[in-house]
């Protein structure tokens, strides 16, 4: 079955607009010249295979690193009601029921990437509600695991689904952000709440943002 999940209203992207009637003025013909802004200094890495929570029975492999927004977040996390942005991912699988996959988004600013990370947040936050409210044979539970301290934060929450036909699934989600960088992680498999690797999951998400840049 697929699920679509509307996103909720994104908070405030925009910083406050200078004064009006501000004067621009010239500087001095002496003046040293004001330094720009740093500019990123590279496009942010990703996760490698070996750094998704380890499978008992087999290895990852990781995809190439595409331009878009990934399907395999659709469940709870979308583009709608999203300024534009340049979405790249990249997805890992396994032999047997495993996957994963990660997102980046570089936002304008710090402040836009901040309201970015708190709106994903919130769409996994709410994601359980949203699936039963739209899918009446479907329950679904969602977990919150905490924060991590790492770079600007991150948080790693819990979904758990079961169909009135049986099937089950558990995944983990995460929403990390570095500067005007804001990285999104999910890992799934067949299972609930048992077979999650949090602690597993959690090393991964730390690693996804110490490693954008």
């Amino acid at each position: 079955m697929s699920l679509h999940c509307p996103a909720s209203a994104l908070r405030a992207l925009t910083v406050a607009a200078l004064a009006a009637g501000a004067v621009l003025t010239a500087p001095a013909a002496d003046a040293a010249p004001k330094e720009a802004a740093p500019a990123l200094s590279a496009t942010p890495a990703f996760l490698s295979a070996s750094q998704l929570p380890p499978h008992p029975t087999s290895s990852w492999t990781a995809g190439p690193v595409t331009d878009g927004f990934p399907d395999e977040l659709g469940l709870c996390v979308s583009t709608e009601g999203v300024p534009g942005h340049d979405y790249r991912h990249r997805r890992f699988w396994t032999d047997l029921d495993a996957g994963a996959v990660q997102l980046t988004v570089v936002a304008g600013t710090s402040a836009q990437a901040k309201a970015l990370a708190q709106h994903y947040d919130d769409l996994i936050r709410t994601c359980a509600d949203r699936i039963e409210e739209s899918s009446p044979d479907v329950e679904a539970e969602g977990r919150d695991y905490g924060t991590l301290p790492v770079e600007e934060g991150a948080r790693v929450r819990g979904l758990h689904t079961e169909t009135s036909w049986g099937a089950t699934d558990i995944a983990l989600l995460s929403v990390g952000r570095d500067g005007r960088t804001v990285t999104v992680v999910r890992w799934g498999q067949m299972g609930d709440f048992r077979d999650a690797p949090v602690a597993a999951f959690k090393k991964t998400t730390r690693t996804a943002v110490n490693k954008l840049y």
